[in-house]
């Protein structure tokens, strides 16, 4: 899957939350690390952001339908309820890490929530998913975010190893349940 990322050099306005005051409009930040570069997508990423999406989702036994991700991303950042963030790699978009701001009612604060991350297979390896992750802990604590929190499959031992070697703990207090509505 070759993901080829727009060029753009125009001020793009950060979606103010109620999680984060607004800010000005400014040039997109970057972050960079060796040849990845990690970019805070915006609408006009949406198609790019979707395919990988869709991927994402695919791998997780749901159905590749890059027009639903498509909605779904843009309904998100219109709404400024999540940060989307793209690894480009060479400008091919590699992967994407998608985070909701939220708060702990224990602790009393922000918190954030890693709820996607992914990244394509001929891309695993290079960096991208550590520059991803890195960021999302950068913007979370410049946020205000008192920690990152995420889940994984049981299965998925890889990841649960970039997780490890970034700082996040297995949390041997709390067992998660879900009661599906649908």
């Amino acid at each position: 899957m070759a993901l080829l990322l727009k060029g753009r050099t125009e001020d793009v306005p950060t979606p103010a939350t109620d999680h984060a005051p607004a800010r000005p409009a400014r040039s997109r930040p970057a972050w960079h690390a060796g040849a990845v570069t990690v970019i805070r997508a915006t609408l006009e990423d949406v198609l790019e952001a979707a395919q990988l999406f869709a991927a994402y989702r695919e791998f997780h036994g749901e159905p590749n339908d890059v027009a639903a991700a498509e909605a779904f991303l843009a309904a998100r950042l219109a709404r400024g309820e999540s940060v989307v963030l793209l690894a480009v790699d060479e400008d091919e978009v590699v992967g994407f890490a998608q985070v909701y701001p939220t708060f702990s009612s224990t602790r009393l604060a922000p918190v954030w929530v890693l709820n996607d991350l992914f990244v394509v297979e001929h891309a695993r390896g290079t960096g991208a998913a550590d520059e991803l992750l890195h960021t999302v802990a950068a913007l979370a604590a410049d946020a205000g975010a008192v920690s990152v929190g995420l889940s994984t499959a049981h299965a998925n031992e890889r990841a649960q190893a970039v997780y490890v070697r970034h700082g996040y703990q297995l949390d041997e207090v709390y067992r998660s349940y879900e009661k599906p509505l649908t």
